[in-house]
C-alpha cells in the first residue's frame, strides 16, 4: 500500500485473507480502491470517511495527482464545507463496483475467470466492513465523521452500527435506515430490464459487452426517480427537439425531456458494468437497520455517536423526507446530538450532487461547529 497521508490518485489495498461475505461466500485477495485528500494529523483524529452512492467511483474531488473534477467537487477541498485543510478525507469505492474494487466484473484469482453472476451476494455491511482494514493500515482507530449520500448513507449507518467504537459522528444525506417499498419496486423493475435483455446471457456476457438495451432502460427509469416532476416542468416544459435531430421513425425522440434521458442512458451504458449494477442495486434493497434487534431503533441503538446531521429533500421520491425524519428521530433517541434539515430543492434525489447552493451552507456550518 502506498503512502496515503497526502492527496493522491486512486490507490489500492488488498484485503487480508479470505474476505467472508455477510450472506455467504468469500472473496480471495479482494481489492479495495480508494482516494484521499488532506493530511492526517499527529493523533489521527481528523479523519472523514466517505462512502459513495451506487454509481460513483472513489474520485469525489480533484487532486494534484488527478485534476479531473470529482462527483462531490464543490463539497470537498481546501476551504470547502468538508475542508481538507482541516480534515483527512478518505473515500472508498464500494466492493461490488467496477471502478477498482473487487466486484462481479473482476477476475476471480482462484478460477482465473470473471466472477460475473457467481459473485457472492453483496450486502452494504460487506462494503462498510471493507473500510476497516484500510483504516487499520493507515493507523486510524476512530473516525471523526462518517459521511454517506444515498446508498452511501446506508453504508455509513451500517459502519456506525457494526463498529460503534470507530465512529464518532455521522452525516447522512438523502438516505435511510432501510429501503422503502416504492424504491424496492423500482429497483426490482430496473434489474428485470437488465436481466430480460438477451445480451445479458444469464450474466455470462464478455467483459465490456452485455445488455446495453436493458441498461439504457434501467438508467432512464433511474433518472426519472432521481429528479422531480417540478424540475422537469421548469427545465423542459413541452419543448420539442429541433427538426434536424428527428428521424423518420414515427416514435423518434420528439421532446427535449426524452433527449435528456437518452443522453444519460447512453453515457451510463459505457461507464458501468451491468452485473455490478445488479449486485449493488440488490444490496440497497437488502439493507435494513431493523435486522439488528427487530426494529430500526434497536439497530440504531448499536451506534455510539456523539452527533449527527441528517439532510433530506422535499422532492425526493426515492428516499422520501419521512425516512430522513425516521432516521433522525432514531439517532436522537439513541443519544446523539442530532440536527435534521429538510431542503426545498426541486431537483429530487440528485439534489446533493447538483444543488450545491443549498447543501454547502448546511454541511459547512455543521462541520465548522464540530
Amino acid at each position: 500500500m502506498s503512502d496515503s497521508r497526502v492527496a493522491g490518485a486512486r490507490q489500492f489495498l488488498t484485503l487480508p485473507g479470505e474476505y467472508a461475505m455477510r450472506r455467504g461466500g468469500s472473496l480471495t485477495d479482494a481489492v479495495l480502491a480508494y482516494e484521499s485528500w488532506g493530511t492526517l494529523n499527529a493523533d489521527h483524529s481528523n479523519v472523514v470517511l466517505l462512502f459513495t452512492g451506487l454509481s460513483p467511483s472513489a474520485h469525489a474531488a480533484s487532486s494534484a495527482a488527478d485534476p479531473a473534477p470529482g462527483w462531490w467537487e464543490e463539497m470537498l477541498g481546501p476551504g470547502r464545507p468538508i475542508d481538507t485543510d482541516r480534515y483527512f478525507v478518505v473515500c472508498v469505492n464500494s466492493l461490488g463496483s467496477c471502478f477498482g474494487s473487487t466486484g462481479p466484473a473482476s477476475r476471480n484469482p482462484v478460477t482465473n475467470e470473471l466472477y460475473s453472476i457467481d459473485f457472492p451476494v453483496l450486502s452494504l455491511e460487506d462494503i462498510a466492513r471493507s473500510a476497516t482494514p484500510l483504516l487499520d493500515a493507515l493507523g486510524i482507530d476512530t473516525v471523526h465523521t462518517v459521511v454517506g449520500c444515498s446508498m452511501g448513507g446506508m453504508t455509513a449507518l451500517a459502519f456506525c452500527m457494526l463498529f460503534p467504537e470507530r465512529a464518532q459522528r455521522l452525516l447522512s444525506v438523502s438516505s435511510a435506515a432501510r429501503a422503502a417499498p416504492f424504491a424496492i419496486a423500482l429497483r426490482s423493475l430496473q434489474r428485470e430490464m437488465v436481466r430480460r435483455d438477451p445480451d445479458w446471457q444469464q450474466g455470462r456476457y464478455p467483459l465490456g459487452a452485455g445488455p446495453i438495451s436493458g441498461m439504457r432502460l434501467a438508467r432512464k427509469l433511474g433518472m426519472m426517480s432521481y429528479r422531480s416532476a417540478e424540475e422537469w416542468t421548469q427545465r423542459f416544459g413541452r419543448e420539442r427537439v429541433a427538426a434536424e435531430r428527428r428521424s423518420n421513425d414515427p416514435f423518434c425522440i420528439d421532446f427535449e425531456v426524452e433527449s435528456y434521458l437518452e443522453a444519460h442512458a447512453n453515457k451510463f451504458t459505457g461507464d458501468f458494468d451491468p452485473n455490478c449494477y445488479l449486485f449493488l442495486s440488490r444490496a440497497m434493497d437488502l439493507f435494513d437497520a431493523a435486522d439488528y434487534g427487530g426494529a430500526v431503533q434497536s439497530g440504531v441503538d448499536r451506534t455510539s455517536l456523539s452527533a449527527a446531521l441528517v439532510i433530506g429533500v422535499t422532492t425526493d421520491i426515492l428516499f422520501p423526507l419521512w425516512q430522513q425524519e425516521e432516521l433522525a428521530d432514531a439517532l436522537r433517541e439513541s443519544g446523539a446530538d442530532v440536527r435534521f434539515k429538510a431542503l426545498t430543492s426541486i431537483q429530487g434525489h440528485d439534489s446533493f450532487l447538483v444543488d450545491m447552493d443549498r447543501f454547502r451552507p448546511v454541511i459547512g456550518s455543521w462541520f465548522a461547529e464540530l
